[in-house]
């Protein structure tokens, strides 16, 4: 008599209830994303400082000007666009642990060499670099996330994921606002504005003890004793935090796909629509987001507004930051994850022109709030959409080749913005920012799959 095989890894963990242990582990992973997005948004707040010290320019005499603050943002989307492209793919053969330790100890050193640089040449480098290490890293923790998390609990977990990671706006923005303006002796205030954000190496040796592997890549390595072990231990805690037995394992069709992964299945159905679906989304919504993400302060300097004003104005709506993914954590897994991306995207076209109106410091204020919120709101949204739409065998390098185009996106924004803004000022630039995001809302609105509380195999399949 035939036995029935054993539950597979993927619907042991699904089967998990929501617990203190798996909660302790998206903390932990979002602790490093902190840092990826304290450096992510740095540009906007020491930009003005930039400025001052003759280093950059917000404008360019030439479309590709290296003086101007455009080759800095420019430079970093670049270093984006290697890690998330090139490198993202090395998550899918060394693990998701190892990468995600590797990548913020990078950007680290990197970051931290690139405060004592003086030259615009010499900071576009090392900013360069550290962008090749927050590349990787950003693609390991959504596909990290998306695998250690039960089904029903995914976008929950993003939305506390990029609470926790926005935070950092805030903190960076109050940061800049009390030390870009003064000098510390011989030393700038934004030198040590970018040398708090290098501190996250330390956190490395911590963090990795504490994170397990990824049960679901082990298993599709062949390392199945080990994944076993590991989920062992995670039953283990959650039985023991829930004093309750777990429920049966249900498995669905893909559960035992356990074939090798290679690149090109990126391009064969059923993933083929989804990947053209995404590299248009990633390449559209990077403008519209970074286009006010970084550029706020400077869109304020453009319009008479001082630089102490812009940062104080700034820091305001960047409170704002960590309240959408807090708020949406309550409605991640009620309403349909594309959906929610559609509206979102919709949302910031409207507030940024509205924006791009505002005169006096309430409607600045207001509307900046308002375009932040949705921004966010996009950003978990997506962070989570897209690492569910591909098997776990090629899940980081499908991610990090769609995610790329977002980088893309960033370097040609930055020169595009710098141009408009010279010759057709703040309202030319969210005329802009709101066709782009039209297109995000079409795409996804058009093409996008339905993902909320299904296994992560049977979305694949």
């Amino acid at each position: 008599m035939s036995h029935p095989p054993a539950p597979t890894i993927a619907a042991r963990l699904d089967r998990l209830p929501n617990s203190a242990y798996l909660r302790r582990m998206v903390v932990l992973l979002s602790l490093g994303g902190w840092f990826e997005f304290y450096d992510l948004f740095l540009t906007a707040y020491i930009a003005p400082a930039l400025y001052k010290s003759g280093i950059f320019t917000p404008t360019m005499k030439g479309l590709l000007g290296l003086e101007g603050i455009a080759s800095f943002v420019a430079a970093f989307f670049a270093g984006l666009f290697i890690g998330t492209l090139g490198l993202g793919k090395l998550a899918d053969r060394f693990g998701r642990r190892t990468i995600f330790s590797f990548a913020l100890a990078w950007y680290s050193v990197c970051t931290a060499v690139m405060a004592f640089q003086s030259t615009a040449a010499s900071i576009d480098f090392w900013r360069f670099a550290a962008g090749i290490g927050v590349g990787m890293e950003l693609v390991t923790i959504d596909t990290y996330l998306s695998e250690l998390v039960p089904k029903r609990n995914r976008g929950a977990a993003f939305a506390f994921n990029q609470f926790v990671t926005f935070l950092s706006v805030p903190f960076v923005a109050l940061l800049s606002y009390l030390l870009v303006p003064v000098n510390f002796g011989k030393v700038e205030g934004w030198r040590w504005v970018v040398l708090t954000g290098s501190s996250g190496a330390i956190l490395v040796f911590f963090i990795r003890r504490l994170l397990p592997e990824s049960p679901r890549w082990l298993e599709q390595r062949g390392r199945h004793q080990e994944a076993d072990r590991i989920l062992r231990k995670m039953e283990e805690q959650v039985q023991l935090e829930t004093k309750r037995p777990l429920p049966p394992p249900q498995s669905v069709a893909g559960d035992r796909s356990q074939t090798a992964g290679a690149f090109k299945e990126i391009w064969e159905p059923p993933y083929r629509s989804r990947t053209v679906m995404l590299t248009v989304f990633n390449l559209c919504q990077a403008i519209g987001y970074y286009g006010f993400a970084n550029w706020a302060p400077t869109f304020l300097l453009s319009n008479g507004i001082n630089v102490t004003k812009s940062l104080e104005y700034t820091f305001i709506i960047a409170l704002a930051n960590p309240v959408s993914p807090l708020l949406g954590r309550a409605i991640a897994e009620r309403y349909e994850r594309k959906w929610q991306i559609v509206w979102s995207a919709l949302s910031i076209a409207a507030c940024g022109l509205l924006f791009s109106q505002q005169k006096l410091a309430a409607g600045v204020i207001v509307f900046g709030i308002l375009i932040t919120l949705s921004n966010n709101w996009m950003s978990f949204a997506f962070h989570a959409y897209q690492a569910e739409l591909y098997p776990t065998r090629i899940r980081a390098q499908a991610v990090g080749f769609v995610y790329s185009w977002s980088r893309l996106g960033g370097i040609i924004g930055g020169f595009v913005i710098s141009f408009i803004l010279r010759f057709y000022g703040t309202r030319g630039v969210f005329v802009l920012i709101a066709l782009c995001m039209g297109m995000v809302a079409m795409v996804i609105g058009a093409f996008g799959p339905r993902t909320n509380d299904r296994r992560l195999e049977e979305i694949a399949g």
